[in-house]
């Protein structure tokens, strides 16, 4: 930016010479040079600041891109296995309405489910179940 040569040093140190005097130059060359110091640390702090917003900028940014990705992930994948369901549901409903609305007997096969209701007189009187019913009627 300001291009400084060494004979422009040259006279801006004469010139300061002949205006501060040789008793206070060197305090007044130390403190500039303190002040200098200071300015560049903090210019270079300043450069960090935003070099470390700048990437937390990007990192969020990152990170939204991924969130939605993973949204967009789990959306279609949750619209998939709704697709499944419902396939499976389709695949193993029965037909007809009829065979939905009688629920199976308690695990039984239907040839089961048949005798155990054709027998169920014969099971009340070996149980002595059907006594009281005798009793009641005479």
């Amino acid at each position: 930016m300001f291009d400084v040569s060494f004979s422009e040093l040259v006279v801006i140190g004469l010139v300061a010479l002949i205006v501060i005097g040789p008793e206070r130059l060197p305090k007044v060359a130390r403190t500039a040079g303190l002040l200098l110091g200071r300015l560049q640390r903090y210019v270079s702090d300043v450069k960090a600041d935003i070099n470390r917003e700048m990437q937390l900028d990007e990192l969020k940014k990152m990170q939204e891109q991924i969130a939605d990705h993973a949204r967009a992930m789990e959306s279609s994948l949750s619209d998939e296995m709704h697709a499944v369901h419902e396939s499976l549901n389709q695949s193993i409903a029965p037909p007809d309405m009829e065979a939905q609305a009688q629920p199976p007997t308690a695990d039984l096969q239907p040839d089961q489910a048949a005798n155990q209701a054709s027998n169920a007189p014969v099971n009340q009187m070996e149980l002595g179940l059907d006594r009281g019913a005798e009793k009641t009627k005479a």
